[in-house]
């Protein structure tokens, strides 16, 4: 997100080198920069005019420590503010759940029609049995259609408790009788879905106000599509105007280059953004670092996100199969190949693990074509299923007449069976260098590489 931002960013870099300091005069094209930037991606106009005052005044006369370039100096001063300015001013622990209350802890969702409510409540359950909480799950959305049923379903996904609600009854109903439920049963969290509307009106805040006076929700998130751009803003001041909100989810962040959003409501309502939401699987929710967000913004990744999504997805027990194979000695084979591509669409695939990575290595893969090296990866997924147990055990096997059988099986050509068994002996090239202890002449090898690249 916030592409333009980066690479403007960048381009001041270069012009600022050989400088000694950061004077009014150097400082003001790279602000200029900056002010254009943020205006583009769509951040509302008093939160650029408070973030480049907040810049100008921390930058100026400030000295060039050590081996820094006035331009490099300036981007700390950046990263600082937007760190600052999206949540980081609110301290530690500021983006945490408050569940340490008498159980259960109620979560109150509100927001927009279409804001993607019901899908983060699943995502929102989902997080939450992961820390083996007992989670409840309730709709008082009684206006559109199919949405108690949506919930129901979503609820199964990821083992949550469902609540059942007709649309004949009133949603404050619905959320005592689901409160009263919960407490009975000894749940740990109760999750309310509201309803919500194309637009903001009265009927639906007296409703979901209604709703927060009747059950004392612990928390109280509004979730906003991060590519709702100014209307974001006005609907956050309507909501925080209503309820007593604890804090922001933003939704779509992926689907949006822009981002303003996710700086202006957060300045807007001065809650905090406690989640971020990603695609439509119900692995798609982020715990939101004010740090970390900063940093992707500016074109520097976030590698504790991507450690984290490791050791998420990956698995364990598989992982060190495999390392005990290789300290064995026993070959690197095509099923071993094909745990490695899976492990790699568990993190999102390529994209999703670029995305974290800083922009130069972002611009070093920069010539690959993301779409098509993820209809590769999963190309060869389908290949290696073609294959019989003891071809995949032992590749060697596999000549011309059971490559046309694989190809028939998996509905490519031949070429694509060669492609796949190169790059596999290449990967299994590295792992000979890892088993003889040649780390760093494997490093050398890779060159940046990933399977699927192409």
């Amino acid at each position: 997100m916030l592409d333009n931002l980066s690479q403007r960013l960048a381009r001041v870099v270069k012009t600022m080198r050989g400088e000694a300091r950061l004077t009014e005069a150097n400082t003001a094209e790279m602000l200029r920069e900056v002010r254009m930037a943020l205006l583009e991606a769509d951040v509302a106009l008093p939160v650029v005019r408070e973030f480049i005052a907040r810049v100008k005044e921390r930058a100026l006369g400030a000295d060039v420590a050590g081996s820094l370039s006035p331009g490099q100096a300036l981007v700390g001063v950046v990263q600082k503010e937007l760190t600052a300015i999206i949540g980081g001013d609110l301290g530690p622990g500021a983006q945490t759940l408050n569940l340490a209350v008498t159980p259960p802890a109620i979560i109150l969702m509100a927001g927009l029609q279409g804001a993607g409510k019901t899908t983060t409540v699943g995502k929102l359950a989902r997080l939450l049995r992961l820390q083996k909480k007992k989670v409840l799950v309730v709709s008082a959305d009684i206006y559109r259609p199919a949405a108690i049923e949506q919930l129901k379903t979503v609820a199964a996904q990821v083992d949550a408790d469902f609540f059942p609600s007709e649309s004949t009854q009133a949603p404050v109903d619905i959320a005592r009788a689901a409160l009263d439920w919960a407490k009975k049963h000894y749940h740990d969290v109760l999750i309310v879905d509201t309803a919500g509307r194309l637009a903001i009106d009265a009927e639906m805040m007296n409703e979901i106000a209604a709703i927060d006076a009747a059950i004392h929700p612990a928390e109280t998130l509004f979730v906003v599509d991060a590519m709702a751009g100014q209307d974001a803003v006005n609907t956050a001041k309507a909501f925080d105007a209503t309820l007593p909100l604890t804090g922001i989810v933003l939704t779509k962040l992926d689907g949006d280059a822009r981002g303003g959003a996710a700086l202006s409501v957060r300045h807007v309502t001065g809650k905090p953004i406690k989640f971020v939401g990603v695609g439509e699987k119900l692995d798609g929710l982020e715990v939101f670092h004010p740090d970390r967000m900063a940093s992707r913004i500016l074109g520097m990744g976030d590698i504790l996100a991507l450690v984290e999504d490791a050791q998420r997805s990956v698995d364990v027990a598989e992982a060190e199969k495999l390392v005990k194979k290789m300290k064995s000695g026993t070959r690197f084979d095509l099923e071993d190949f094909k745990m490695q591509l899976q492990q790699m669409k568990k993190m999102g695939g390529l994209g999703g693990v670029l995305d974290k990575l800083p922009a130069q290595m972002q611009a070093a893969a920069g010539q690959t074509d993301m779409a098509r090296a993820e209809r590769d990866t999963r190309r060869m997924e389908g290949i290696i299923n073609s294959m019989t147990a003891q071809e995949r055990a032992k590749p060697d096997l596999i000549k011309a007449s059971r490559k046309r059988r694989i190809a028939a099986g998996a509905g490519v050509p031949v070429q694509e069976v060669n492609r796949l068994l190169k790059q596999f002996e290449q990967m299994q090239g590295m792992m000979k260098q890892l088993q003889k202890g040649g780390l760093a002449k494997l490093m050398r090898g890779m060159r940046g590489g990933f399977p699927g690249m192409r």
